[in-house]
């Protein structure tokens, strides 16, 4: 099976939904299924104004439906909302070709942190965008039952997964005082860092990541460590460092780097709100409270080992055999799927 996904997230950008669909296609590899990504790579882009380090593609059809035709999917996934996910969507519908899409982003939480847009506008875009899709993915349970509630139809699940080759346990130090409670992820302001940045803890808190709001919060909390943003080794090796994960987001699907904490052996704070709330469940691997000071200090006191053993349950072939599962649920519900994968149109510009 070959299986294309448009997204406008990809890389240079660090964040949750480029890792979990670079992720999943590795895994997925492993039961014969390639999955090919249509990108901003191959288009002009701009940066968004109040978010320089994300750049949005300016697509244009033609080229979009040649980039289709030379990648003759069996099926196709709309992972984002953006320009491509727009693009390809109104290819598909002009067309008549089925597609799969996924709910990676609280995008009217995000957008009416930073502009005067009711949520219930975006909402009721984004409900219009994915009613046309034959499966919208969704992280959680919980997620996908608030979908439903908004109003949206055919959602299934997408469970996500974690490196335990890349995130475990290791002897590392970073030289700063202990306790060390560790923040990992973009910087700026829908992910509610000054929560965290605001507690009286003992010990020394430590952010990683990068976004428009470094330099500010910065230069606002000096008693804090900013490491900018980390990948790899350095990024698994920062996460083995610390005694105590806190994610002070309210706005997260999911929170990929709630399942890297916890493969590494940290137990997590964080607000009893969806994403953490839906990764953790009741497992003893974390302090969930409306009081994160509260549930700082309480992380401390968790096993590591339950953690690990948490953690150990999600894999990415797990996560890349439902995500498979699911296009090849709705393909064969719908002979139209069948009927793409056996045309797979050429040229349609």
């Amino acid at each position: 099976m070959r299986i294309l996904v448009a997204t406008d997230a990809w890389h240079p950008q660090v964040n949750g939904v480029v890792r979990t669909l670079t992720m999943m296609a590795e895994a997925a590899k492993a039961f014969g299924v390639e999955v090919s990504f249509l990108t901003p790579q191959y288009f002009r882009t701009f940066a968004l104004p109040s978010y320089r380090d994300l750049r949005l593609a300016l697509p244009y059809q033609a080229k979009i439906a040649r980039l289709i035709a030379e990648a003759r999917p069996d099926n196709i996934h709309v992972a984002t909302e953006g320009p491509i996910g727009l693009s390809v969507r109104r290819y598909c519908r002009k067309r008549g070709v089925p597609f799969t899409t996924s709910f990676h982003t609280r995008f009217p939480e995000y957008i009416s942190a930073r502009l005067p847009v009711p949520e219930s506008w975006i909402w009721e875009v984004l409900r219009r965008f994915h009613g046309a899709s034959q499966a919208v993915m969704a992280a959680t349970p919980a997620l996908a039952g608030e979908l439903r509630a908004r109003g949206f139809g055919n959602v299934v699940l997408w469970p996500r997964g974690v490196d335990a080759g890349q995130f475990h346990p290791r002897p590392v130090d970073l030289g700063l005082p202990r306790p060390v409670f560790l923040c990992v992820g973009r910087v700026a302001v829908e992910k509610n860092l000054e929560a965290f940045l605001d507690l009286d803890l003992p010990g020394t808190k430590v952010v990683v990541g990068d976004g428009p709001a470094l330099m500010t919060l910065a230069r606002n909390y000096p008693q804090t460590v900013f490491l900018g943003a980390r990948r790899g080794e350095a990024l698994a090796e920062t996460y083995a460092a610390a005694d105590a994960f806190v994610f002070p987001s309210k706005t997260d699907t999911y929170g990929l780097v709630v399942l890297e904490a916890l493969a590494s052996g940290l137990p997590v704070a964080a607000f009893p709100v969806t994403g953490p709330r839906d990764v953790i469940g009741a497992a003893p691997v974390g302090a969930l409270n409306d009081d994160l000071r509260a549930a700082c200090l309480a992380a401390l006191a968790i096993s590591p080992r339950a953690c690990l053993e948490f953690a150990g349950k999600h894999t990415w072939a797990a996560s890349a055999r439902a995500f498979v599962d699911n296009i090849a649920d709705v393909r064969n519900a719908d002979p139209k799927g069948a009927q793409f994968a056996a045309d797979r149109p050429r040229c349609v510009a």
